[in-house]
C-alpha cells in the first residue's frame, strides 16, 4: 500500500481496512489479522495499526474478544453504511476532479457509464486500496 504523505497513516489504514471489510476481503464475522502481522504487511509501526483498529471498533466495524483477537462485525447494515460512505467519498473526489478538468455533468455521467461497462477496474499498481477503487 502506498501512503499519502499529506494525511495521517492511521487514517489511511482506517480507510484501507474499511475497504477490506466492505469488499469481503475480510468477511463478516471473520478474525482480523493481528496488529503485528498487519504492521509487518504494511511496513508501519504497530501502534499506528492499533490506532486504526481502535477506530474501526469505535465505528462498529469490528469487535474485540479479549483472548481471541478482533473480528469483523456481522452487522450487514453497518457494513452497507460504510460502503455507501466510502462510495460518497470516491464520488465527491471524482466530481471535484472532473470539475477541475472543465467537464459538464452530462460528460462526467457518460464517462462513468462507459468506464463502468467497458473499463479496466483494477487499481493501477495492482495492490492499492483506499477510496480510489471504491
Amino acid at each position: 500500500m502506498e501512503f499519502d504523505t499529506g494525511a495521517p497513516i492511521w487514517g489511511q489504514l482506517v480507510t484501507e481496512f474499511s475497504r477490506r471489510i466492505v469488499t469481503g476481503e475480510w468477511a463478516a464475522g471473520s478474525r482480523i489479522p493481528g496488529v503485528r502481522e498487519l504492521a509487518s504487511e504494511l511496513g508501519v509501526n504497530p501502534n499506528t495499526v492499533q490506532r486504526a483498529l481502535a477506530e474501526l471498533e469505535r465505528r462498529g466495524l469490528c469487535r474485540s474478544e479479549r483472548t481471541a483477537g478482533r473480528f469483523v462485525t456481522s452487522d450487514e447494515e453497518r457494513i452497507d453504511a460504510i460502503r455507501a460512505e466510502l462510495a460518497h467519498v470516491a464520488a465527491d473526489d471524482f466530481i471535484r476532479r472532473a470539475r477541475g478538468l472543465g467537464m459538464r455533468p452530462a460528460q462526467a455521467l457518460h464517462l462513468i457509464e462507459e468506464r463502468w461497462t467497458h473499463g479496466d477496474h483494477t487499481p493501477a499498481d495492482g495492490a492499492r486500496g483506499g477510496h480510489d477503487d471504491v
